[in-house]
């Protein structure tokens, strides 16, 4: 395998964030020598989850084994993915925001077409429906645990507490229809053809919708980063990628 040199575009900030943690961890462990050291190591994990880079692409680049590259890699998503703030911790910054934003996205996968409970109707391809909370300007506060690409986002939702977490701390949340009936506090469109619709309930849609639009900002966000734009992983390790990768973004834009 030829190797060459290359960039990932990932903040400084990020880098040192996940050497000092895996500095803290190997103290922890005790773990003496290894072949790369923290800030090295924290540098491969980057590139596999920014770039999306195979473990055989990082194992000839750093020169190590490719049991190594998937060691040295998993070891630091499974820290990262500790650190990620869970629906509690979400709903306590909320908590202080005039409203929050819920919107689901599938996260692709290279599943077979027999895997139905994947495969999402809504989107017409394989994949694992993340559910997402943003602030009132789009910024990303919580990632759910993945589920099926067949389960409905209002299904998600209510599976994984978010509408009665919501409700309790009596947070206001915008949604799409994807969620209509979900209740609590749950502010979904008007439903209905938009010639059906009364010009006030238009108007109230419009001003729904351009609320809305920012959390595409959080999905955008989320998809910078390559490895979830077609997952190649199994689906029980999706989940956390996922946290992985909202842990180091949320470090790196404190």
């Amino acid at each position: 395998m030829l190797v060459y040199p290359s960039g990932v575009d990932v903040s400084s900030s990020a880098l040192r964030f996940l050497s000092a943690r895996l500095r803290q961890h190997r103290r922890t462990i005790g773990s003496r020598w290894r072949r790369l050291n923290p800030g090295r190591q924290a540098l491969l994990a980057l590139a596999h989850l920014r770039m999306g880079s195979t473990y055989a692409q990082l194992a000839a680049g750093f020169g190590i084994g490719t049991t190594t590259a998937y060691r040295y890699a998993t070891e630091a998503v499974e820290i990262l993915a500790g650190l990620a703030p869970t629906l509690a911790d979400a709903i306590r910054v909320a908590s202080t925001k005039a409203f929050v934003i819920l919107d689901g996205t599938l996260l692709p996968t290279d599943r077979i077409a027999a895997d139905r409970p994947f495969y999402s109707g809504k989107h017409k391809k394989h994949g694992m429906n993340l559910q997402v909370l943003t602030d009132p300007f789009g910024r990303l506060l919580w990632a759910s645990p993945a589920l099926p690409g067949a389960v409905h986002d209002v299904r998600a939702a209510r599976e994984h507490g978010i509408v009665d977490a919501l409700a309790a701390a009596d947070i206001k949340c915008w949604a799409d229809k994807a969620y209509r009936g979900a209740g609590g506090t749950v502010r979904t469109p008007y439903w209905g053809r938009w010639e059906t619709l009364s010009t006030g309930q238009q108007a109230v849609n419009r001003s729904h919708a351009k609320i809305r639009a920012l959390v595409e900002q959080a999905m955008a966000t989320l998809k910078t980063w390559r490895l979830l734009r077609k997952l190649r992983c199994s689906t029980a390790h999706v989940t956390s990628l996922v946290r992985a990768v909202l842990a180091l973004h949320l470090a790196s834009s404190e």
